[in-house]
């Protein structure tokens, strides 16, 4: 179940020399900041998405990183995972505990972190036997554990929280409502782009035929999406869908001559993003999203965000200069039809988004680093 990659050469600075990882002096390194010293860190993550760049980037910065996937220790089938969901992982917390903590007892080692990337599946008494082996306990969570959206999904993740030394996320919900579930210390971050993942490619005529495409959202559906989607194709917003589900819409039919396929990842993902003119980026209602991974991401990789328009995008980006922004439908396609007729603006705001997300630091080694440098201010 353990996944360990090389470090990748390419990892040490971000596209166009943007952000160069800088060598940690002797000096600094003598502060006690955790982030400035070769750490052994213990990854207990998803091997997949978003949670793979997280432990590349730790890599990247210099660490040890001993990786494991939780979900290799329960038994997999659309049934079994739909019942694990409901029942907030209750039933799976056991057998990852007893196939989990022989297989580190087995590396013989102690770690200076354990981070726990999600953490839906372990649980306070696996957190427990695991503490002697670390200094510092660690759950990265970009999910919406403490809103309704999901259930009892989150049942084991909340019930832990107290055993953590430091709880990361996003929303400022999350940040309010963790310390009622016993949470010690909670910190927010940004979402962030990955220095790697999504640095742009090199796009040749052949890619930019198969991928072009004038507005473009790469994305799952979700229930608010399908009316959304519909209200802009009635509007005559020329638009591509690429993503899973989309044929459970209820306005499937309408929105079928957009959908141009499933989920997109790796150099595809790149590709739809990069030869759009203008990327959507849709929130979660259920979620309480005011930004997503899509708002660092998009820009990263070249693309021209159009999202919604949030006081937190409205932080990020500068409206018109470094993204576009809408209230609902009807805007959105006033917005996107006429950006259209201008390329050489839609060029001119997608690099003024990326200096502005360079700008920010918005990339996961920063991110990272100064969630490693928190630790150290307990």
């Amino acid at each position: 179940a353990g996944f360990n990659g090389r470090n990748d050469a390419l990892g040490a600075a971000r596209c166009g020399g943007i952000g160069v990882v800088a060598p940690v002096s002797r000096l600094q390194a003598q502060r006690g900041d955790p982030a400035l010293n070769a750490l052994k860190i213990l990854y207990l993550g998803s091997r997949e998405g978003t949670s793979r760049h997280r432990c590349e980037a730790l890599r990247r910065l210099g660490h040890e990183v001993l990786a494991y996937d939780p979900v290799g220790c329960i038994r997999q089938g659309r049934l079994l995972n739909a019942l694990h969901y409901r029942t907030g992982y209750v039933w799976a917390a056991g057998p990852v505990r007893r196939q989990l903590l022989p297989w580190i007892r087995s590396q013989r080692a102690s770690f200076d972190v354990i981070w726990v990337d999600n953490g839906e599946m372990i649980g306070a008494r696996t957190l427990r036997e695991l503490k002697p082996l670390t200094r510092w306990l660690v759950n990265y969570n970009c999910d919406d554990p403490t809103g309704k959206r999901d259930g009892r999904r989150w049942l084991t993740l909340l019930s832990a929280l107290p055993v953590y030394d430091l709880c990361v996320v996003v929303r400022r919900e999350s940040e309010a409502e963790y310390p009622r579930h016993g949470a010690r210390r909670v910190m927010r971050v940004w979402r962030s782009a990955d220095e790697v993942a999504h640095a742009p490619r090199l796009i040749t005529p052949e890619i930019q035929a198969k991928w072009q495409s004038q507005v473009a959202f790469v994305g799952t559906w979700m229930p608010e999406r399908g009316p959304f989607m519909r209200e802009l194709i009635r509007h005559g917003v020329p638009l591509s869908i690429w993503g899973n589900r989309w044929q459970k819409a209820p306005e499937w039919r309408d929105l079928r001559g957009c959908w141009r396929g499933p989920a997109l990842e790796g150099d595809a993902y790149a590709y739809a993003i990069q030869c759009a003119q203008i990327n959507l980026g849709l929130l979660s209602k259920g979620n309480r999203d005011l930004h997503t991974t899509r708002s660092a991401e998009i820009p990263a990789l070249g693309g021209l965000l159009c999202a919604e328009r949030t006081v937190e995008h409205l932080a990020l980006y500068q409206e018109n200069t470094e993204a576009l922004f809408w209230r609902d439908a009807l805007e959105c396609s006033r917005v996107t039809k006429q950006w259209l007729e201008n390329p050489a603006d839609l060029s001119a705001v997608a690099k003024a988004g990326l200096a502005r997300l360079a700008e920010r630091d918005l990339w996961n080694e920063s991110v990272l680093r100064s969630v490693l440098s928190a630790l150290s201010d307990r």
